[in-house]
C-alpha cells in the first residue's frame, strides 16, 4: 500500500477536514504534527507556494489546500462517497463548500476586532450563518442530505472552533434561538463516530484562541 501522510496542526479545522475524510473512507494514514509558528524545512519543501497546512502526501506525491485534497481523496478512494451521485447535488455541495471558504473574512471578523467594529463584524457573521441555515442546510439532516458529506466536513469548524472563538472574543454569534437548524446540524455532526472520536479538546482550543485573539487585538507599538 502506498504511503499516505497528513502534515497538520492540531488546531487547524482545515486539517480535520482531511483526517475526517480519510477516517470516513477507512484509509490508514500517518499524521505528522507541524509547528506553524516555526515552520519546518519539510513543510516549506512540501508546500513552497502557500507554506501552510494541511499537506497531503500519497505515494510520494504532495497536494496542498484542503478542498483540493478532499476532491483527491474522493476520486482516489470512492468507497463511502463524500459527494452525492446526482450531478446537481454534487454541484450544490461544491457551491456551499466554496461559499464557506469564500466567506472566511466575514465569519471570522468578530474574532479579530473589538468595540463597534466587533459588533458590526458579528452581524456580518450572522448574516452568513443565516444564508447557510436558510439556503444551504434548509430542513436536511446534513448539508448534503441524510448522510455526512464534503460540505459538512468543510463547515465542521462551526461545531467546535466557532464556540471557542466566541468564548475567546466574548461574543455569541450562533445562538440557538436564531439558528435552530444549524444547532440541530451540529448535534447530528457530533454524533457521527469519526467526528465524535476525533476533534480538538475544547479547553485547549479555547486557551489557544484567547492567546491568538490577544495577538490580533494587541495595540500596535511604534
Amino acid at each position: 500500500m502506498e504511503e499516505v501522510k497528513v502534515i497538520g496542526f492540531w488546531a487547524s479545522p482545515y486539517v480535520y477536514r482531511v483526517t475526517w475524510a480519510l477516517n470516513l473512507k477507512g484509509v490508514e494514514y500517518e499524521y505528522q504534527e507541524e509547528d506553524v509558528f516555526n515552520k519546518s524545512d519539510l513543510l516549506l519543501q512540501y508546500n513552497p507556494v502557500h507554506k501552510k497546512v494541511p499537506v497531503f502526501v500519497h505515494g510520494g506525491k504532495r497536494i496542498a489546500e484542503s478542498t483540493v485534497i478532499l476532491e483527491y481523496i474522493e476520486e482516489t478512494w470512492p468507497q463511502n462517497p463524500l459527494l452525492p451521485t446526482d450531478p446537481h447535488a454534487r454541484a450544490m455541495a461544491r457551491f456551499w463548500t466554496k461559499f464557506g471558504d469564500d466567506k472566511k473574512p466575514d465569519f471570522f471578523g468578530f474574532f479579530k476586532s473589538a468595540g463597534e467594529e466587533q459588533i458590526k463584524a458579528a452581524k456580518e457573521a450572522q448574516e452568513c450563518l443565516k444564508i447557510l441555515e436558510e439556503h444551504g442546510l434548509e430542513d436536511k439532516k446534513f448539508f448534503d442530505g441524510d448522510k455526512i458529506g464534503m460540505t459538512d466536513l468543510s463547515l465542521g469548524w462551526l461545531a467546535f472552533w466557532l464556540e471557542a472563538m466566541e468564548g475567546a472574543a466574548g461574543v455569541q454569534v450562533l445562538d440557538v434561538n436564531s439558528f435552530p437548524r444549524l444547532h440541530a446540524w451540529i448535534r447530528n455532526l457530533k454524533e457521527v463516530p469519526v467526528i465524535k472520536e476525533n476533534h480538538p479538546d475544547q479547553t485547549r482550543l479555547l486557551a489557544y484562541f484567547k492567546w491568538l485573539r490577544e495577538m490580533y487585538t494587541k495595540p500596535a507599538t511604534t
